[in-house]
């Protein structure tokens, strides 16, 4: 496990992140009391902890048996939902965050294919999920569960058309209405902590937004507030049934965001001490580490990570080209320009690495080969680059490359 430096940042950090920690103890707090009753149940938390481990397909089973016990209550689907978007997300390189930490993913080409049977249910479970959550309201207009499951499945809808699909506005729409969905749940119960996340995402996410941007995909009156946001999710983190995992996860992404790499590395550390075989938690750190500007520490904290790999079942299907590339980068960043070029080229061999991550991984191998002068080397790489068929993304600067030299400039 990676040491995180500078040991009195990181207390002030977690000062920072968990500043209701201290309150928690002076007045008693029942999650029981503002939650959906199966959320609490032995069988709900079993599958949970399959699915931070990142065991999928054991998690996913799990909840399809919950979900057939129990086929009238929206969250038992929403959580075979959740699965077969996050296993999507993960089978296509899409859960490592360095992609999201800066706003050009927003603009990325990227093509993502997925398998039409995989959409399909998506929808098909989506579509349900909200229905049943329809019927609950229409029968009960107070029924606080019924309106978190419908905002929390338009929000897991929100997030797989945003980074599949690129659907900003369907996306943005969506993600307005589980605000809408979980703002109503308060209304009916304050203490309902879980409820605080979307709300805290959307409005963050909302004040990240350039204006012309919010005006492309139309959500101007919507207002946001990035330090309101961050609040609601500690609060969601601190007091949460559902939402608490995810809610840190965020957390720590938008703290990353902005560049407050000592709050965002003091909440990662702690997921990564709860679950340390999920190779995304543990992943994260490096690249925090990284993005932090300790290069030295990053390279450790990555070959730590891929070192675990190798043990036998340590990791459930770790995706190592995430590791060897952020690995490539660090080293690229302290001028290790040759190793770089190597481990750029591991993350482009790996047997699951997704067509985006290779051709980028490939464009810089070539990058890294030209500023080592060897230029039949760079143009092998740049050609893979840009070979026809599959993710177009990094083409355009492969055959620059091959015109001419990369320089590092």
């Amino acid at each position: 496990m990676i040491q995180i430096p500078r040991i009195g940042k990181i207390l002030t950090a977690l000062l920072l992140v968990f500043p209701l920690a201290a309150s928690a103890h002076s007045q008693p707090f029942d999650p029981a009391a503002h939650t959906d009753p199966i959320n609490l149940t032995p069988q709900v938390r079993e599958a949970h902890d399959h699915f931070y481990n990142l065991d999928y397909d054991g998690s996913l089973s799990r909840f399809e048996a919950i979900q057939q016990a129990n086929p009238q209550n929206p969250m038992a689907t929403n959580y075979v939902l959740m699965v077969l978007i996050f296993r999507e997300l993960y089978h296509q390189d899409l859960l490592d965050t360095t992609y999201y930490a800066h706003d050009s993913f927003l603009t990325s080409k990227r093509s993502v294919p997925v398998l039409q049977a995989t959409r399909d249910r998506i929808e098909s479970l989506t579509n349900s999920s909200i229905a049943m959550c329809d019927r609950l309201v229409k029968a009960n207009p107070n029924d606080k569960n019924a309106y978190f499951a419908r905002g929390y499945a338009r929000g897991m809808h929100a997030a797989f058309i945003t980074l599949v699909d690129h659907s900003y506005v369907a996306a943005a729409r969506q993600g307005y209405a589980s605000r809408g969905d979980s703002e109503q749940v308060l209304k009916i119960d304050p203490g309902y902590a879980d409820a605080k996340m979307a709300i805290g995402i959307q409005q963050f996410a909302v004040a990240s937004l350039p204006r012309i941007l919010r005006i492309m995909i139309g959500i101007t009156g919507v207002t946001g507030n990035k330090e309101k946001g961050l609040d609601l999710l500690r609060e969601a983190a601190a007091h949460g049934v559902v939402t608490v995992v995810e809610s840190r996860t965020a957390l720590s992404l938008f703290l990353r965001h902005d560049a407050r790499y000592p709050e965002a590395l003091a909440v990662q550390h702690g997921l990564a001490q709860q679950y340390p075989r999920d190779y995304l938690f543990r992943l994260e750190e490096a690249n925090l580490t990284k993005d932090s500007g300790d290069g030295s520490a990053a390279i450790a904290a990555y070959k730590a990570v891929i070192a675990d790999a190798r043990k036998p079942n340590f990791f459930i299907d770790p995706r190592l080209q995430m590791a060897y590339f952020g690995l490539a980068d660090s080293q690229r960043g302290q001028n290790m320009i040759a190793e770089a070029s190597q481990n750029y080229m591991e993350a482009a061999a790996q047997p699951k690495c997704s067509d985006w991550l290779r051709r980028r991984a490939q464009l810089n191998a070539g990058q890294m080969f030209d500023l080592l002068h060897q230029r039949d080397k760079a143009i092998e790489q740049y050609k893979q680059a840009s070979a026809g068929g599959g993710d177009q993304s990094q083409a355009d600067a492969a055959r620059r490359y091959l015109k001419t030299p990369y320089t590092g400039k």
